[in-house]
């Protein structure tokens, strides 16, 4: 997700300030994906070059407010209109590590393993946070997002290990 959609979301519900946002982004997707604040301000000086928020005048503790334009609206709009491709998504470096552990012949059980603890361990903390939070939806729902994940790469995990321990005897097999 790109902060600047992020922000405009958070905007279309009325003027905030850049401390405003970084707290409402930060509380909307359950802490787990920290802004810092010069970045924040950093994507509202480009979202007002690019006439998608316009500032208001400063207030008496020098904080500027910031309001969705028309543009900005618009531009949501598209976001929310918009399907994520999988090829927009970044690499997963852990499919590339065991691809390049196998293809250099490495004995990948151990980086299974390995992965498959620290993978149990995030689980469960992802659980515990679903547990201790607010009940936000928004915090829920990226919760719930997170620990169907890890329930995934543990399953793809499994998978590996049975593919990889049964491809030597299936070689044999052939031989």
């Amino acid at each position: 997700m790109a902060i600047r959609q992020g922000l405009l979301a958070l905007l279309s519900k009325g003027p905030r300030y850049g401390y405003q946002l970084r707290a409402e982004f930060e509380a909307s997707t359950g802490a787990t994906w920290p802004l810092n604040i010069g970045q924040v301000y950093t994507t509202l000086s480009r979202m007002e070059r690019d006439g998608v928020v316009s500032p208001g005048e400063q207030d008496e503790q020098g904080r500027v407010v910031y309001s969705i334009t028309e543009a900005g609206l618009a531009e949501m709009e598209r976001w929310f209109g918009t399907p994520v491709a999988q090829s927009d998504r970044p690499r997963d470096e852990l499919v590339i590590k065991l691809a390049m552990a196998v293809a250099a012949a490495t004995d990948v059980r151990p980086i299974i393993q390995a992965q498959r603890t620290a993978t149990m361990r995030t689980l469960q903390e992802f659980v515990r946070a679903r547990h201790a939070s607010a009940e936000s939806p928004a915090q829920r729902l990226v919760l719930e997002s997170m620990i169907f994940q890890a329930e995934a790469e543990q399953r793809w995990l499994d998978h590996c290990e049975a593919v990889l321990t049964a491809s030597p005897r299936k070689q044999e097999k052939d031989s």
